[in-house]
């Protein structure tokens, strides 16, 4: 299976405070890391149960307000890159190397 197991959504938020005070207070999410520099701004959350952390940001990249980027993990970043090419979706990015870990984009 190309992605076995869901690691991060990452959000473009808009009004920071905003969404981190939902998050965080009404909805009951832990603030594992708030990293601001000037007006760029990266909150990570954990949900109480566990499982994939949300991540909101005002650095959009090419993300619309809103919008959302998921985030899979794989044991065989090869393996899954060839598994989805054979079913015709196509990688916007070759498998790179980041201090995170390998990855590609599709």
């Amino acid at each position: 299976m190309a992605g076995e197991k869901i690691l991060m959504f990452h959000m473009a938020v808009t009004d920071m405070a905003k969404a981190k005070e939902f998050y965080a207070e009404k909805l009951g999410f832990k603030v594992t890391q708030d990293y601001e520099q000037g007006d760029q701004h990266w909150v990570s959350l954990d949900a109480p149960g566990g499982g994939a952390s949300l991540n909101l940001t005002t650095m959009h990249e090419n993300m619309k307000p809103g919008t959302m980027k998921l985030y899979l993990s794989t044991p065989d970043i090869e393996a899954a890159y060839q598994e989805l090419k054979a079913k015709d979706v196509e990688p916007t990015s070759e498998i790179t190397k980041g201090s995170s870990g390998n990855n590609f984009l599709f």
